[in-house]
C-alpha cells in the first residue's frame, strides 16, 4: 500500500479554507447538529443563494436588456424603483419559497410582508432584507449590497401585520450584508462574532475569508454626505469642521451603505447619516439597514447610535421606521457624540 499523499502547509490552509463552506461554517459555530442549527444554516445558505444570483444578475447587468434604469414605479419610501431593485427582491423571495425556512420576507421594497403560506406551518423565521442597497451605482457600475436580518417569529400573525417585528435589534438573530464590488463577499454574525466569506466563482461556493473581524478602535476615515451640509444641524456641522482641521482623516463616501460599512468594518472610522432639516429621522430604514449593521458592527467590537441611544435599544413604531445612523470604531462614535451633546473634545 502507497503512502498518503501529504500536503505543504500552505496547501493543507488553502485545502481547509476552501471546503469551509457558509454552511458549514455556521454550524461549526452554533456547536450543535440539531434541527434549529440546521434550519439556520440552510437559512443562511439561502441568503447566499439568493447573493450569487443577484452578483450574477449584476456582472452582465450592462449585457442584460431590462437590467439597468428605472421601471417607473414608486416604492413605499417614495423613491424611484430600479429595475435592479425590483429584480433583487424577487430573487430574495424565489430562494426561501417552498423552503420550509421562513414564513414571512419583509423588505424595504415592499409596504407589507410577502408571506410564504406553503412555509408558515413548520416555518419559525423571518428575512428582513435590503435587496440592493446603493442603486443609484448601478448604471454607473459602482459597488453596491444587499443587507439582510433573521429574526424568530412570535406568534400566529393572525392579523398579517407582523407586529412582533416591531422590537428592537437585540431580537435579531442573525444579520449581514453581501457586497457586490469588485469580488462578491458576503459578511454575517449569528451573534458569535463577525466572519466574511468570497464568492470563488470557479465553483460557486462562498469560501472563508477572515474569521473574527475586529474593527480597529479608531480609524482615518469618516463617511457622510457633504452635499447635505446645509441640511444638518449645528452640531453635525460643528463636528464636521473639526474633523476638517484634523490631521490624518480622509473622507470616504461611496453612495453604498454597504460599501462604506465594509471599508469601516476592516480599516476603522465611521459612517454617519444623521437627520435633516425637514427630515429629523433621517433616511436609513431601521428594520432593514441601520438595525441588521448595527448587530454586525457591535458583534465586531464598534458601536451604533443614533445619536440618543444605542441603535440596538430602538425599537421601530412600523415596519418602515427611520432612524439617523452613527456607527463605526468605538473611539469614533464616541467623538460625534460629544459633538451631539453640545460639548467641545476635550484638550482642543
Amino acid at each position: 500500500m502507497s503512502d498518503s499523499i501529504e500536503l505543504n502547509p500552505d496547501q493543507e490552509i488553502a485545502l481547509g479554507r476552501d471546503f469551509t463552506t457558509l454552511s458549514r461554517h455556521v454550524l461549526s459555530h452554533l456547536g450543535s447538529y440539531s434541527a434549529d442549527a440546521y434550519d439556520l444554516s440552510a437559512l443562511m445558505s439561502r441568503i447566499g443563494l439568493a447573493g450569487k444570483m443577484v452578483s450574477r444578475h449584476l456582472s452582465r447587468a450592462g449585457l442584460v436588456e431590462d437590467a439597468l434604469g428605472v421601471t417607473g414605479e414608486v416604492n413605499v419610501q417614495g423613491e424611484a424603483v430600479k429595475k435592479m431593485d425590483q429584480y433583487a427582491n424577487r430573487i430574495f423571495i424565489r430562494a426561501f419559497e417552498q423552503s420550509g425556512l421562513v414564513c414571512r420576507l419583509a423588505s424595504e421594497e415592499m409596504e407589507k410582508p410577502y408571506y410564504l403560506p406553503e412555509n408558515c406551518p413548520i416555518g419559525r423565521y423571518t428575512l428582513l432584507f435590503d435587496p440592493i442597497d446603493g442603486s443609484s451605482n448601478i448604471d454607473a457600475n459602482l459597488a453596491v449590497g444587499s443587507i439582510f436580518s433573521v429574526r424568530q417569529q412570535e406568534g400566529l400573525d393572525e392579523s398579517g401585520e407582523a407586529l412582533d417585528l416591531l422590537q428592537n435589534g437585540h431580537k435579531q438573530i442573525a444579520a449581514g450584508y453581501i457586497l457586490y464590488g469588485s469580488s462578491t463577499m458576503l459578511v454575517y454574525s449569528i451573534g458569535k462574532g463577525v466572519h466574511s466569506f468570497t464568492l470563488d466563482p470557479s465553483f460557486g461556493e462562498f469560501v472563508l475569508s477572515q474569521e473574527h473581524v475586529r474593527i480597529p478602535s479608531h480609524g482615518p476615515t469618516y463617511s457622510i454626505n457633504e452635499g447635505n451640509f446645509w441640511q444638518w444641524e449645528d452640531n453635525i456641522r460643528e463636528y464636521v469642521r473639526y474633523i476638517h482641521r484634523q490631521p490624518g482623516y480622509s473622507a470616504r463616501y461611496s453612495g453604498a451603505l454597504v460599501a462604506d460599512i465594509h471599508r469601516i468594518l476592516f480599516q476603522g472610522g465611521i459612517f454617519l447619516y444623521p437627520g435633516m432639516v425637514g427630515h429629523l429621522d433621517g433616511k436609513l430604514r431601521l428594520l432593514y439597514e441601520s438595525a441588521p449593521l448595527a448587530f454586525l458592527v457591535t458583534q465586531a467590537g464598534g458601536r451604533a447610535t443614533t445619536g440618543k441611544q444605542e441603535v440596538l435599544d430602538v425599537v421601530p413604531q412600523k415596519l418602515h421606521s427611520r432612524t439617523p445612523l452613527f456607527i463605526g470604531s468605538s473611539e469614533d462614535v464616541a467623538l460625534v457624540e460629544t459633538f451631539l451633546r453640545g460639548e467641545k473634545p476635550t484638550g482642543k
